[in-house]
């Protein structure tokens, strides 16, 4: 047998961590911090021992779940979807994100009509519903990382709060009249009720996606928790 090379080996231990990371988001989402690495193996398909080889608690174990999930969640916004196969969609993402409503169409649910939070709002969660390690990074987020030592966590955050909450308090100001002659202050203040806000959005969308994520419906009734908040 020929022997593989140093690139189908590296090929094999990305594939491999994938696979152990996407079976600890998993887990994680229905046990939390009880989680054993025994659990991540048996979720995976694959023997404690190689599991164990990759990682030996279950603490680097979610930090690197988290870190990951998080460069592949930057810049979501400005994605365009991509198809099954992973092409590009010919469509913005606003429009192609609209014409999947359950039941809506390009006519009458476009992005124009729901205003471009609530799509993003939808894109969002359906991120989550085809990726539970998306899901389980902001929820955990929400509450602080507190699964994570301190230290962890506070980097964790700082980089959270910058690749996703700035971007979505910006989306909340789409639209917004802007007064050029408004003081420092005023704009200060301005910017942290857009922050505060885009945090209340993230928080609301995590809690309403737990159950319908837990049913594995999250992807179809993604409009309808949207609709329920009123986005």
């Amino acid at each position: 047998m020929t022997p593989r090379t140093k690139e189908q080996n590296e090929e094999i231990r990305l594939r491999r961590l994938a696979q152990i990371r996407r079976a600890a988001a998993d887990v994680f989402l229905k046990k939390g911090p009880l989680l054993e690495i025994r659990d991540v193996a048996a979720q995976a398909g694959l023997g404690y021992g190689t599991v164990y080889h990759y990682y030996s608690n279950k603490g680097d174990l979610l930090h690197d779940l988290l870190w990951d999930a998080l460069e592949r969640a930057s810049g979501w916004l400005e994605q365009p979807r991509t198809s099954a196969s992973g092409e590009a969609s010919v469509d913005g993402y606003l429009e192609s994100v609209a014409a999947d409503f359950k039941g809506g169409s390009r006519e009458t649910t476009n992005a124009s009509v729901l205003g471009p939070v609530a799509v993003a709002s939808v894109r969002l969660l359906q991120i989550w519903a085809e990726d539970h390690a998306l899901y389980l990074l902001h929820k955990l987020a929400i509450e602080g990382f507190s699964s994570l030592p301190e230290a962890r966590s506070t980097t964790l955050s700082a980089a959270f709060h910058q690749e996703m909450i700035v971007p979505f308090a910006t989306l909340l100001e789409t639209g917004l009249a802007v007064d050029h002659a408004a003081t420092s202050d005023e704009n200060a203040g301005a910017a942290l009720y857009l922050l505060q806000r885009a945090e209340m959005l993230l928080a609301a969308l995590v809690g309403c996606a737990s159950l319908s994520l837990r049913r594995g419906k999250l992807h179809e009734e993604a409009r309808d928790i949207v609709l329920f908040l009123k986005l």
